[in-house]
């Protein structure tokens, strides 16, 4: 079977992990017809946008894209490309798994936890103005069919992916109806999913909690905000961003991610990591059926890290991006 996906460069170091990534992807041997599409800061001068009408499209035909990372501005100058592809895709899921791999520095040797965070509405809404200019305000948006929505989507990915636990993080003290209403939708969910187990733990106690027994935890369930700084929190735990995949999945569009930046700085000299890149493919081939391929890629480059003998500068190494990704081609 072919298997049609649309593929965004990105931006920075997003072009040299993404041929990286796609060179590892190509030698697992699964049928895929890549239709490369261009989006971000090399773009705007010709359409005034990161995110050209060309790209939704494209994403909407083929169902499935995997994507570089894209630089976005901090506090000036155009919107996030990936809020807005979340938005016009309806991405409603953003899930990233986080594991420990031997060979890559880390306090920890047995992590192996997923994040489901809701995408779509909190505080990332962005809904806010400003009050003359002596004050702001945000408004935290969370409706019971958007967190009912994520809540199913965490017990049927737990169920697929042989999970046993999930874990909803709140702030349900405090925040009475917005948190509160989050997490009573969980519990109603979770009492017609009584084969996966179930608890909820305030998000300043799970912040605690996973810096000292990051291995008790399996599915971890949260809002948009909490989510987002968790989901970094536990990157940290495992050696960072660079390590970590991450997937953006509506109801039947997906877009794959590495969770890291563009890293401008070292654009252009072959020497990104793409680790995390080549996992987010690790879970696109997942989710388009190819378990044997993506099994087979994750073992290879498991093996690699463990021998530690070609792997990039940011873990210690001098491998260049596509040696390193030669290496794990090399071990399928």
């Amino acid at each position: 079977m072919t298997h049609c996906v649309t593929l965004i460069p990105g931006d920075g170091i997003g072009p040299e992990v993404m041929i990286a990534t796609r060179a590892v992807i190509d030698a697992s041997e699964v049928d895929i017809s890549w239709e490369i599409v261009e989006a971000g800061r090399k773009v705007i001068d010709e359409f005034g946008t990161p995110l050209p009408n060309y790209v939704i499209d494209s994403i909407k035909k083929n169902k499935v894209a995997i994507k570089g990372p894209i630089t976005t501005p901090i506090g000036e100058g155009f919107r996030s490309v990936n809020v807005g592809l979340r938005q016009a895709l309806n991405l409603y899921a953003n899930v990233r798994p986080v594991k420990t791999y031997a060979g890559i520095k880390s306090r920890y040797d047995d992590v192996n936890l997923i994040i489901v965070r809701e995408n779509t509405e909190d505080l990332y809404a962005g809904i806010e103005h400003s009050i003359g200019d002596v004050a702001a305000e945000s408004i935290k948006i969370i409706t019971r069919a958007a967190s009912e929505r994520i809540a199913e989507f965490a017990f049927k990915m737990a169920r697929k992916e042989d999970r046993k636990r999930i874990t909803v993080v709140h702030k349900a003290n405090i925040m009475k109806l917005s948190d509160g209403l989050f997490l009573k939708c969980a519990k109603e969910v979770a009492e017609r999913n009584k084969d996966i187990q179930f608890d909820d733990m305030i998000v300043d106690a799970m912040s605690m909690k996973l810096v000292q027994n990051p291995e008790k935890y399996d599915v971890i369930l949260m809002p948009n905000l909490y989510g987002d700084i968790l989901s970094d929190l536990c990157a940290g735990l495992v050696g960072g961003l660079g390590v970590v995949p991450g997937a953006n999945i509506g109801d039947d569009v997906a877009v794959f991610e590495a969770v890291h930046g563009s890293a401008p700085d070292i654009a252009g000299k072959n020497i990104a990591n793409p680790i995390a890149s080549i996992l987010s493919g690790v879970m696109m081939l997942r989710y388009l059926g190819e378990y044997e391929a993506a099994d087979r890629i994750d073992i290879a480059l498991a093996k690699v890290l463990e021998e530690g003998k070609v792997i990039t500068s940011d873990l210690g190494g001098n491998a260049k991006t596509m040696e390193f990704a030669e290496e794990i081609i090399r071990n399928l």
